[in-house]
This record gives C-alpha cells, structure tokens and sequence, in this order.
C-alpha cells in the first residue's frame, strides 16, 4: 500500500512597514509568489513588520489588497481582516485576505501583480514595500489545476433559410471528453420570438453529410424573458437547431454547455 503523504499550510506573508525609515541592507519581504486556485476560496495571511523586524500594531488601519494584470487593469481588491486579540505577540500585526472563488471565476491561468497598503481613518494610505529598494509589488499565481473550471459553452448566434424553416450553425458536442456519458444544458435566449425550436444532434463525425435526428423541441409563445433551459443526456458528434418561425432579431443566441 502506498502512502501519500499531503501537507496543509497556512499561506503566510511577511510584509514591513515605513514607520521609521528602512534599513540600508537589502531585506527582501514579500518577493516570493502567491500560488491561488480557481474554483475555491483562498485565504492568505500577511504580517507587518518594522524595519527591525518587529510586528505593528495594524488596528488604526485597514489593511488593503489590491492585484493587477499586465494591462494594469485592477482584477481583484478586498479589505484584509486583522487578528485578534491586538495585545498578543503571535497575532499583532497579522491581517487575513481571502481572494474568493468568484474573483478568479473570469481570469485565465496567469500572473498578476499586488500591492499591499494601509489606510487610516482619514483615507491617508501608507504603502508596504517588497525589500528596502522601496519595490511594491508582487507577484500572484492563478492556477486552475486544482479545481478544472467548466469550458465555454457553444455558442449559436447564426441562423441559413431552407424553405420553411432556419437551421443553424454546428456546435462540437466533444464526445471524446464525455465519455460513455455526457449531460448537456440548452439555453435559449428568446425576445418575442414565436415559434419552436427544435435540437437535433449527430453522431457523425462530419458535419458534410450528418444524418441529423431530433432531440427535443421546445415552444414559445413570445412573452419570454428569461432563458429557456433544457437538460439532456447523450453522446454526440455534434448539435444544431432548427427554428419553425424567423429567428432574425427574435432568438438572440442559443448555448449548449457539455
């Protein structure tokens, strides 16, 4: 039997402070990168020093977080929590800051940059530095190994007449990542529209000469103004949908998720 040993840590970050001047040695403090992950919450503890490596008394202030993207576009901001009790040597000084599951909902896999200040009761900030260069910012990890997020969606926004009826585009119904099971979710996004549409799905792996078979068909009526959600079940090639009635400005979009 094999034993895996898996560790838990806190995620602790050492920060210093100007209170009275930096020391002229090099004394780097944050300079090692966060790792966070997609699909949890992730809590981070930091802890202001001195320049003699003493702790701070942080509770005149709050303690700020603020990450960056290349474009220097602010991604995530959130106030820091400070430990209690404030008297004690173990908790003076430490602030938490929990980056949430949905502020990495919408960024890819990347490096961000952070910056760390505090702000009184006045809104005077005070800057907290990497090392005594006076730098003051990080580095932050986004990473989505740990918890995979759902893929995009396909998505339907194109409609071709034949005769009577409207028939999308193809969306890839990624049978090789579904297995011998899949569950999708149709979501139809209608305004006004008055009419049926109906899913159909493949199993060739072409769309040149599908042999196309009905799935389900869904009717509206026009007053609609939510999505209209359907789950189904199987392993397919590909999907597509047919509108009985003029989709143009009617049917918005149409989004199939495997």
């Amino acid at each position: 039997m094999q034993l895996i040993p898996r560790y838990l840590f806190d995620n602790i970050i050492t920060i210093v402070g100007s209170e009275s001047g930096l020391p002229t040695e090099i004394m780097p403090v944050y300079t090692r990168h966060i790792k966070v992950y997609r699909g949890i919450d992730n809590t981070i503890q930091f802890r202001l020093l001195n320049s003699d490596h003493k702790p701070i008394d942080i509770t005149p202030y709050t303690p700020k977080f603020v990450a960056f993207n290349d474009d220097k576009r602010k991604v995530i901001e959130h106030d820091g929590v400070i430990y209690q009790p404030t008297d004690s040597t173990t908790h003076r000084g430490k602030f938490t800051v929990t980056i949430t599951e949905n502020d990495l909902r919408n960024l890819s896999k990347q490096y961000l940059r952070y910056n760390i200040y505090l702000e009184d009761q006045d809104s005077n900030k005070t800057i907290t530095y990497v090392d005594s260069h006076y730098d003051n910012n990080a580095t932050i990890f986004v990473d989505d190994y740990a918890f995979p997020m759902p893929g995009k969606p396909g998505k339907i926004e194109t409609f071709y007449q034949q005769t009577d009826t409207w028939i999308s585009e193809s969306v890839d119904a990624q049978p090789a990542i579904n297995g011998s099971e899949a569950r999708h979710t149709l979501a139809v996004y209608a305004n006004e529209y008055e009419g049926n549409i109906t899913i159909q799905a493949t199993v060739s792996p072409t769309t040149a000469e599908a042999d196309w078979a009905d799935i389900y068909t869904l009717e509206f009526d026009g007053s609609e103004t939510q999505p209209v959600v359907w789950n189904f079940s199987g392993v397919f090639s590909w999907f597509r949908v047919i509108a009985n009635a003029n989709p143009t400005n009617k049917i918005k979009k149409v989004l199939i998720r495997n």
